[in-house]
């Protein structure tokens, strides 16, 4: 396991980051194992190629704009990778760089992404290339691999530091912690993303219907709970078991933490707001009472004035 970075940098990763990546790998993935050919095997192949297949290595960069100690990663794009050589292709990586400098003109090169479990030693031959962009690149990596288990992102940003082993100095990655730093954008977005019709051709009934089970759900056992936790306080009260002061004060706070409805405060501040509201829808009406009075106006003066240049020399009205 690699050491934690001694920097003191302070990083902040914004989701788009995460998704790009995730989007690069899904992609790439599903270019190298279309529909059509995975359920056909190929014998020649070797599991090295199975593995490839199905778990491919995507690259890219990463930008984003550092202030004093605080670096912040708000965006990326990807990268033409040759394996043979384990080099990134050059000239591309110029052409975008440049593109992005047109849009991004306050954004640089902070670094570059991949995908894989942990940081390997071609990994930092890739690292070293890119010290001519940035002195001090980070290599943002994610793991595509799904972990029930693991409640962290799987996301791991590391940096490059000189440390002595075996009395060679030697340039190793190093762990360092992040924050997830968000706008109202990217909210907006990833809220959009997790609501995405299912792949499966799902209908938004179906949709509807899965959310209000869940939400269902979540009630019935919020009332179970309840209904537990005022049996026992029945209980405590009739004498059946002992009175316990802690929880009688938990339930206490819980209790005094919900809107309270009857307040004297709060009737005033709510028929203040309602007052406010009817004001409004007040307002609202006359104004379009005084809109469709002026169109009728307006019609009746245009009308009128055409009977009287027909008729004789009476004056409009109004």
């Amino acid at each position: 396991m690699a050491p934690s970075s001694s920097s003191g940098l302070t990083f902040k990763l914004h989701p788009l980051v995460m998704l790009n990546i995730s989007d690069h790998f899904t992609r790439v993935k599903t270019q190298l194992n279309p529909p059509a050919a995975s359920c056909a095997t190929g014998n020649g192949s070797s599991n090295a190629d199975a593995t490839v297949l199905q778990n491919p290595r995507v690259y890219g960069c990463v930008i984003g704009l550092q202030r004093g100690r605080t670096v912040e990663i708000f965006n990326s794009f990807e990268l033409l990778f040759d394996p043979t050589t384990d080099t990134l292709d050059r000239s591309f990586l110029e052409k975008k760089q440049e593109l992005y400098k047109k849009v991004f003109p306050d954004f640089y090169v902070l670094g570059w992404y991949s995908t894989g479990s942990d940081a390997t030693e071609s990994d930092m031959h890739i690292h070293k290339a890119l010290m001519d962009i940035n002195e001090s690149p980070v290599y943002v990596l994610l793991n595509p691999a799904i972990n029930h288990a693991q409640k962290d992102l799987p996301v791991t940003i590391y940096e490059s530091e000189f440390h002595v082993i075996d009395g060679v100095p030697q340039s190793i990655f190093v762990h360092t912690s992040y924050t997830i730093e968000t706008v109202e954008a990217e909210r907006i977005s990833v809220d959009h993303v997790a609501h995405l019709k299912p792949s499966d051709g799902g209908s938004a009934a179906t949709q509807l219907a899965a959310h209000l089970t869940g939400i269902h759900s979540a009630i019935k056992m919020l009332n179970s709970r309840i209904r537990v936790l005022y049996q026992y306080i029945v209980a405590m009260q009739k004498g059946d078991i002992p009175c316990d002061n802690a929880l009688l004060r938990q339930v206490s706070s819980l209790l005094r933490s919900l809107p309270a409805a009857e307040s004297e405060k709060f009737h005033e501040n709510f028929l203040m707001e309602y007052n406010d509201k009817l004001l409004m829808s007040y307002l609202a009406m006359i104004t379009n009472c005084t809109s469709n009075m002026n169109e009728v106006v307006d019609k009746f003066n245009t009308a009128y004035d055409k009977h009287s240049r027909r008729g004789g020399g009476r004056n409009v009205f109004m």
